[in-house]
């Protein structure tokens, strides 16, 4: 299996591996809004909406035949803690985007998850390779309480933009903040610049 290594992302922000006021843990800790939401796996699917030329509906397994790699990456999250040379396996973000179409219009994301969650990225910020919606982590399946079946990773952002259980991805012409956002963490949430709050 190829894994693709995007652990030197740092250099792109002129930053340390770990970020400033991160410390690094060998652990996962779990963290998330109201706890880990029950679902059906039959039932489950990813929809794909807005402003893009082919609304889709994913299934499981269905978005699982969709082209995939691993990449190796660092995961940060706000309240400071990193776990290094996390392997996660699924879709690329832009993969998704040129199955949907994105039209020119398009300039924001929301993602939307099982427990009502949802997380804001400015398109751009979404269409890097290291963007990914990720259903196996470590070559298992992502667990429940990570986000299972489906969860997005974006290590060049705080770990809050990356939402578990996602369900939707809803492309947008105007841009909307999420469920923290609109609570005052920091809308953009780059780690090398301590962007945790508003």
């Amino acid at each position: 299996m190829t894994v693709r290594d995007v652990t030197d992302l740092h250099e792109e922000f002129d930053g340390e591996r770990v970020p400033p006021g991160q410390r690094e843990t060998s652990k996962f800790p779990v963290l998330s809004k109201s706890g880990t939401p029950n679902y059906d796996p039959d039932e489950y699917s990813l929809d794909v909406w807005g402003a893009v030329d082919d609304e889709r509906s994913f299934s499981l397994d269905e978005f699982k035949a969709v082209d995939s790699e691993t990449q190796r990456q660092d995961f940060h999250c706000v309240t400071g803690w990193s776990k290094l040379d996390c392997e996660f396996t699924g879709v690329t973000f832009p993969t998704l985007a040129d199955l949907a179409g994105v039209h020119d219009d398009a300039v924001h994301v929301m993602f939307h998850a099982l427990d009502g969650y949802t997380t804001n990225l400015p398109l751009e910020e979404c269409m890097r390779d290291e963007v990914m919606l990720a259903w196996a982590f470590d070559g298992d399946d992502l667990p429940r309480e990570h986000g299972g079946p489906l969860r997005v990773v974006t290590p060049h952002r705080y770990a809050y933009k990356g939402a578990k259980w996602v369900d939707g991805v809803e492309f947008l012409t105007e841009p909307e903040r999420g469920y923290w956002e609109k609570r005052g963490y920091s809308n953009t949430a780059n780690p090398w610049n301590e962007e945790r709050y508003a």
